[in-house]
């Protein structure tokens, strides 16, 4: 009987004793609080995800996507699911994707949304499976994927039973679908997708084919037709009626259509499993890509596969010591720095040509969803130092971008530029990652189109479309690119370019570029010009060469528009220069200045931990000697108050993985502190034990605390030597391999 019911546990996906790191993830974390994560299964860095999709339901003022900014497929709060979609986006801030929705239904076929969604309970999830009861007919319903592919499994009630494809509905702010009858079991079609963000030219074809493997009794399409009563009738979205087409056989397109399957005699517990591959380049390369990932895998296999994966990714990382609820934030955070970016070619090697479409072969896997104003700062650091084939994939597919399109990128998303957010993030990540010995891609020509993006005129730049008086001036006056001030965002521009330039001149001095680099070190330092000694902030600069009269520092940091500075305040942007830490010291009047303007941050409510600009902000404090204490304390508190493991347990938009790679990284007891520079800053790790797998060999860090009320660092050692210092380099790290804390419970 033991075995029967421990055979049962591990084919339901349920573990006994958590022994494997999949098992200390909780896909829930940050499904609320506008985390925008979601529970649905996917592989790491998988191009297919399945994901419940609960943002539209029967009360649209409440549920339905447009009556509120929902950038997310599923919102743990809500509980009206419409189906499964297919390729959603992980922590985001703009709605996209999301399409392709799967649902099963009970009783008489009814193909409304409004009607056919269903509340549910005993939903689960781990990594590579979501489960959940719907509760309106009894279905059972279970995901899980490949890389490229989804199974689903679906168990009946006895009596009628249908399973629908939807294409009408989805996150996406196109419309427009087209879905065609291969057999009695099989369709396949396409659906538009994009605008991100309100990028109007952004748009691409996502390409399905779904099979389902019991021959149904009637099956057929579905589209809404608008309800007209004269020639010069009115109508909007909602109103109209769904038409059944029961002996169309060809093709149908238009905005809101679908496919259905019917059955009229299931079983009491009877499964019918439908599975689904996609491609952004064809049917034919969508069907490939299911044939191959899934050949004649059981849903059972499929899912062992998928969770076998993530153990092996989640597994390079290996913490003990600390509590099962910190070892739970820790791998749930590490999953979601493994979402994106994600593949984008097929299994045969094909995609589509940036900005073109056209279909074209990499020798390598081509990623996408480069959220890089984001993933600059810690995420691809993260993957360079524990996952480095892999962000050597990334950076091959950003510098391809670059030969395809002329540009590298900014914030890339299915081969298409949406121009989102500030910067030329993609220069920092390029050399960070080569100055830490990351050489096989084809960095001359990346280092080329840095330099590309660096140097074109303003009218001719579509990454830095304000650089003229940058260069000219050092400063970015208001008013240059925005024509409503409210959303002038210059001051952040000019400062992610310095950090970009910064960037460049870090991998011209290692490319022996000498001559580049000084030019470049210059103008890092500009950001200077915006120092105001009144304030002791940075301040925005008007077109006539003057500070903006009407300033006030602390004015945006709840995300409203304020003259200068993007999702933030002055406070939130000014310590945001990592790289020239001496340079602000001095404007500021030296170090205790520096020390207690920063601390003023934390004290007076002005750090957002849910927002990129000031997430180093912590660790800046150990650049000064005998300050490494407030480092080791600020983190701390960030990190208890505020990554939790609850659905609300980010403390904001995950930003496809940056959140998570922070408090990776927090965790641990080491942070990338300057993007473009090989070097961590050092504090006090979460666990007793880590073990990192890299390359080179296993870093391994642990911390000595005679209790559990030491935070601070007391000593440490780097190889077995004493180390006084609070900063190591990437190659000290991977070489020394062995790091010890010994820890206290008082600061001095």
């Amino acid at each position: 009987m033991k075995r029967i019911l421990l055979a049962t546990a591990l084919l339901l996906g349920l573990h006994i004793n958590a022994q494997e790191p999949a098992d200390y993830v909780n896909p829930f974390i940050g499904t609320t609080n506008f985390g925008t994560t979601n529970p649905g299964a996917v592989c790491p860095n998988g191009m297919m995800s399945v994901t419940p999709f609960n943002v539209m339901g029967s009360d649209l003022n409440k549920f339905d996507k447009d009556g509120r900014w929902w950038s997310t497929p599923y919102e743990f709060t809500n509980k009206y699911f419409t189906g499964y979609a297919h390729v959603a986006l992980s922590g985001v801030g703009c709605p996209e994707a999301s399409s392709l929705l799967v649902m099963p239904t009970c009783g008489e076929l009814d193909v409304d949304y409004h009607n056919y969604g269903s509340e549910y309970s005993d939903e689960k999830a781990s990594p590579g499976y979501f489960s959940n009861i719907l509760t309106k007919y009894g279905i059972k319903s279970e995901v899980t994927a490949t890389t490229r592919s989804s199974c689903e499994r679906y168990t009946f009630p006895a009596g009628k039973g249908h399973i629908l494809l939807n294409l009408g509905q989805g996150l996406t702010n196109e419309c427009g679908a087209t879905v065609r009858r291969v057999s009695s079991t099989e369709i396949e079609g396409h659906k538009l997708l994009g605008t991100f963000c309100y990028t109007t030219n952004a748009v691409f074809p996502i390409y399905f084919v779904m099979r389902v493997d019991k021959e149904p009794s009637k099956s057929g399409y579905w589209k809404k037709q608008p309800l007209l009563q004269g020639v010069e009738a009115e109508w909007t979205v909602d109103d109209g009626e769904y038409k059944l087409y029961t002996n169309y056989n060809r093709e149908l397109s238009g905005d809101d259509v679908g496919f259905w399957f019917s059955y009229d005699d299931l079983k009491e517990g009877e499964q019918i499993t439908v599975r689904m591959g996609v491609s952004f380049v064809s049917t034919e390369n969508a069907r490939e890509n299911l044939d191959k990932e899934q050949k004649d895998l059981s849903f059972e296999k499929i899912h062992a596969l998928a969770r076998k994966e993530w153990n092996n990714n989640l597994g390079r990382i290996r913490v003990s010591g600390g509590s099962k609820e910190k070892q739970q934030i820790f791998y749930t955070a590490l999953y979601h720095a493994l979402i994106h970016p994600s593949v984008m070619s097929d299994i045969n090697g094909e995609y589509p040509k940036m900005e073109s479409g056209i279909t074209v072969r990499a020798n390598h896997p081509r990623y996408t969803v480069f959220s890089l104003w984001d993933t600059y700062r810690n995420l691809h650091q993260l993957l360079t130092l524990v996952y480095p084939e892999r962000q050597t994939d990334m950076l091959r597919s950003m510098v391809d971008i670059y030969k395809e399109w002329g540009w590298l990128p900014r914030w890339e998303l299915f081969g298409r530029e949406t121009f989102t957010m500030d910067g030329d993030p993609a220069a920092i990540v390029i050399a960070d990652s080569y100055v830490k010995g990351l050489r096989d891609f084809d960095y001359n020509t990346a280092f080329e189109g840095m330099i590309k993006s660096a140097t074109t005129e303003s009218a001719k730049n579509p990454i830095r479309p304000d650089i003229d008086p940058y260069i000219e001036k050092g400063y970015i006056p208001l008013g240059f690119f925005a024509n409503d001030l409210s959303g002038d965002n210059s001051v952040s521009h000019a400062l992610e370019y310095c950090l970009a330039d910064y960037a460049i001149a870090q991998m011209a001095d290692s490319l022996g570029k000498k001559e580049l680099v000084k030019e470049y070190l210059k103008r890092a330092r500009s950001y200077r010009n915006y120092f105001c000694k009144e304030y002791g902030t940075l301040r925005p600069i008007t077109k006539e060469g003057k500070f903006l009269e009407d300033f006030d520092a602390e004015i945006g940091k709840n995300f409203e528009n304020v003259p200068g500075f993007h999702e933030g305040s002055a406070w939130s942007y000014t310590f945001a220069v990592p790289h020239d830490v001496d340079g602000l010291t001095r404007l500021m009047g030296g170090k205790r200045a520096y020390v207690n303007s920063l601390q003023k941050v934390f004290d007076e409510g002005h750090y957002d931990p849910a927002n990129e600009p000031d997430i180093v902000y912590p660790y800046l404090f150990s650049r000064f000697k005998g300050e490494e204490w407030r480092t080791q304390r600020e983190v701390k508190r960030l990190l208890d108050n505020h990554f939790k493991a609850t659905p609300d347990g980010i403390p904001g938009n995950d930003d496809t993985g940056t959140m998570s790679a922070w408090a990776v990284f927090s965790m641990l007891g080491l942070y990338p502190d300057t993007p473009s520079e090989p070097y961590y800053t050092l504090t006090t790790p979460t666990f007793d034990n880590v073990e990192i797998d890299t390359p080179q060999g296993t870093i391994t860090i642990k911390a000595e605390r005679p209790n559990g009320d030491c935070q601070y660092i007391e000593s440490m050692t780097l190889g077995g030597e004493p180390l006084k210092r609070y900063r190591i380099t990437h190659s000290e790290l991977l070489n020394k391999k062995n790091i010890t804390f010994k820890l206290k419970s008082q600061a001095k």
